[in-house]
């Protein structure tokens, strides 16, 4: 284990990055398929670096510690509160 935490901790933001665009779209930057096992393994390096090195307070994202951050319905609505998703016009009513 100790190996894996000189990873996260020599590991530049760029990789980190690298990593999370491979894991979204399921294959790596030249366009090969991510095999299952790597996908579960980039999530892992994923979610420890987040847990480590990323100050998190976003719902569902990794906090420190390696606790997950899960909002309540009120504490979502106050980060939203102002925020429209769409405007109509009278003319479109």
């Amino acid at each position: 284990m100790n190996d894996i935490n000189k990873v996260i901790d020599e590991m530049p933001e760029e990789v980190y990055q690298r990593l999370v665009s491979a894991t979204e779209l399921g294959k790596w930057e030249d366009g090969t398929v991510l095999s299952e096992a790597q996908r579960e393994s980039t999530l892992q390096v994923i979610m420890l670096y987040q847990a480590r090195k990323l100050e998190q307070t976003d719902h569902f994202t990794i906090g420190p510690g390696g606790k997950i951050n899960e909002l309540s319905k009120s504490e979502l609505k106050k980060q939203f509160k102002g925020e429209s998703i769409a405007e109509f016009k009278e003319a479109d009513i």
